[in-house]
């Protein structure tokens, strides 16, 4: 698979690279990555990503070039479509994309489902990072320091900081790999983990109020609404991380972070410890992710998805 990937790396000569909306550190580094290498060989290649980068994210070498209009596709042979387990996840102009001759999917979820004309997925990576990791150094490219930080970036984040259970002796070569290549993890960790914009931590303090246990399920979820939003200033995008606050009790096996997208429609993230699959959760809603790490779209009144969303999380011998 890697050799298919490495051809048509050297016989094209113009790519398109997208990732999914929500954009998160997997996403962002990877699309940098990839696009600053096809620049780098000569190649005709635009990122692009429906959504506006998260302040967090910002400091990434190369994101002022990520477009958010996606761009005339008959100029672009490839499209490279990273970190997606499903086409419809790079937002409203999938269509467009779905007619593209070939597609070119690098992805780690288990729950990939195989859209691309060419799909190389391993749900054993920690992240899309780790596999383009693999991509070019098989093409024997030199990767360069900026690539270095976008990568390291991207496998920093999905694995919770090198906390989760999808970091392995792998993951870790490739992280020396791009420490060696010039990656500064002080740096990084810092740029991601401690500059949080004010507006995040005044809607950290607000949303803590919402903080429930469900002893008997060891479950724990904390609720975003749309008004709580509205009257501390934030984005959606600063609720990054809070769903790992209900995880880090003691007890706590399954942690759920709902937020409220409208009236009616909620996002849900799904965290959890040790063998609970919360993937199997996400995909009984349309979903789908990581055993420890999944995510799901539900619609109706607030009380109605969380009773929906427990009552299936109570089955815990099918988890």
């Amino acid at each position: 698979m890697l050799n298919r990937i490495v051809d048509i790396i050297n016989n094209c000569r113009s790519f398109l690279v997208t990732s999914h909306v929500r954009l998160d550190g997997d996403a962002i580094g990877s699309g940098l990555a990839l696009y600053q290498m096809l620049k780098l060989l000569g190649k005709e290649v635009v990122v692009y990503n429906q959504d506006e980068t998260p302040e967090i994210y910002q400091f990434l070498p190369g994101s002022n070039q990520i477009v958010h209009e996606l761009p005339d596709l008959e100029k672009y042979e490839v499209a490279f479509v990273l970190d997606c387990s499903d086409l419809e996840r790079i937002g409203d102009e999938s269509h467009r994309m779905a007619a593209m001759k070939h597609i070119v999917n690098i992805d780690h979820h288990i729950s990939n489902g195989n859209f691309a004309s060419l799909t190389y997925c391993d749900h054993q990576a920690s992240s899309t990072g780790e596999l383009l990791c693999r991509v070019m150094k098989a093409m024997g490219f030199d990767v360069t320091k900026d690539m270095a930080t976008n990568l390291f970036a991207a496998i920093l984040t999905d694995t919770g900081g090198f906390r989760y259970r999808n970091t392995t002796k792998e993951t870790l070569i490739a992280s020396g790999y791009l420490i060696e290549k010039g990656a500064d993890p002080q740096w990084i960790s810092e740029n991601i983990y401690e500059s949080n914009p004010p507006p995040k931590i005044k809607l950290m303090a607000r949303v803590m109020n919402t903080l429930t246990f469900d002893w008997e399920r060891r479950v724990g979820y904390m609720v975003v609404f749309r008004e709580t939003l509205e009257e501390v200033g934030a984005l959606l995008e600063n609720t990054e991380g809070f769903v790992d606050i209900p995880r880090s009790v003691q007890g706590i096996e399954v942690s759920i972070l709902f937020s409220q997208l409208s009236d009616h429609k909620f996002r849900l993230s799904l965290r959890s410890k040790g063998k609970v699959n919360v993937e199997r959760v996400a995909r009984t809603f349309g979903g789908g992710g990581h055993i420890n790490a999944a995510g799901c779209h539900m619609e109706g009144a607030f009380e109605t998805v969380k009773a929906r969303v427990l009552d299936v999380i109570g089955v815990r011998d099918e988890l």
